[in-house]
Formats: C-alpha cells, sequence, structure tokens
C-alpha cells in the first residue's frame, strides 16, 4: 500500500499530488478491524474517563469496588489490554466476568454502526478463541458456558433470528 501510496498524479491543471492521501493511506493499512491507530486511542479513552468518573462517586461500602469492576472489563488475562495492562492475577474475578459480559454484548448487539449482529454460535466461538489466545478468562468463561448464561441473556435481549443451535462441543477452548 505504501508503495502506491508514494506514486503520484497529475491533475487536470498538471499539478503533481500523491495518488493516496494521508487519510486513505491509514484507512487501507488498518492492521485489524476498522479503527484506524487514531480513532482507536480515542474509542480506548472511554475507560478512563469511565474509572475516573466511578472513583468520584460517594460510593457505599459494600460498592466502592465498582470502579475496579467496570474499568477492568478492557483488560486482559495475558497483560495486553487495557487501560493498565493488568493480567489475570492482578483482577478480580468480578473484573474478569465484567469482560466476558462485555464482549458478549458487543458481539451480539445490533446497535453498532460498524458491523452487524452476531448469532450465539458466532458468539460463542469468537469468545472460545478469545480465551485459546489469553483474552479472556478461562475459567470464568467455561462457566458462563456451562451454566448458559449466555442463553439466558439471548432470549431475554436478542433478536430470535440470532438465537441459533449452538454445539458446546464446537466452541474452540470450551471445556464441560
Amino acid at each position: 500500500m505504501r508503495r502506491i501510496a508514494a506514486r503520484c498524479l497529475h491533475d487536470r491543471d498538471g499539478t503533481e499530488r500523491p495518488v493516496l492521501g494521508d487519510d486513505e493511506i491509514a484507512n487501507l493499512t488498518i492492521p485489524y478491524g476498522t479503527l484506524t491507530p487514531a480513532e482507536r486511542a480515542v474509542i480506548n479513552q472511554h475507560i478512563v474517563a469511565t474509572i475516573r468518573m466511578l472513583e468520584a462517586l460517594p460510593w457505599p461500602r459494600h460498592l466502592t469496588r465498582v470502579p475496579e469492576y467496570a474499568g477492568g472489563h478492557h483488560e486482559r488475562m495475558d497483560g495486553k489490554g487495557y487501560p493498565r495492562g493488568l493480567t489475570r492475577a492482578d483482577m478480580s474475578w468480578q473484573a474478569r466476568m465484567m469482560g466476558i459480559a462485555d464482549i458478549f454484548e458487543a458481539l451480539t448487539a445490533p446497535d453498532r454502526p460498524y458491523k452487524k449482529s452476531k448469532t450465539l454460535s458466532e458468539s460463542l466461538a469468537i469468545l472460545g478463541r478469545m480465551k485459546e489466545n489469553g483474552h479472556i478468562d478461562p475459567d470464568l468463561f467455561d462457566v458462563f458456558v456451562r451454566r448458559k448464561v449466555w442463553l439466558d441473556y439471548a432470549k431475554a435481549h436478542l433478536d430470535p433470528a440470532q438465537i441459533d443451535a449452538v454445539d458446546l462441543r464446537s466452541i474452540p477452548g470450551y471445556v464441560p
């Protein structure tokens, strides 16, 4: 892409200009997903703002860890998440479960302008691969599947067209 971008064209008045502009290069060289690095940084900032707002609230004693639970939902078990780069050992089980719930909801949500909502079998397969790749908690994912938390959520919140047959044996990494 960069070799193409290095080429130039001559427009109608003879002015030389690059074949691709900086925005086009950024969008055509996205390594993963649909967001440029700058767009991803803006999206990632939401969790920092969430943590700051939640930490500023006067929580009753039994809810003082809510900022941690909510703020940890983009961390990964292998330490490659954000905003703090925490590992599984650094996180509460509640924060790790929030991560699974957040991803499942994002996969199945019908209101995302950048992607089509997924079926149950597609979503569980993606989560299973995320478990295998150290993204989500492996033990909590198995509980999420075994206890059919995903199905309870689906029955209450998903379009019936998304509720397809799920063969638990085909979910990557799932241990019954």
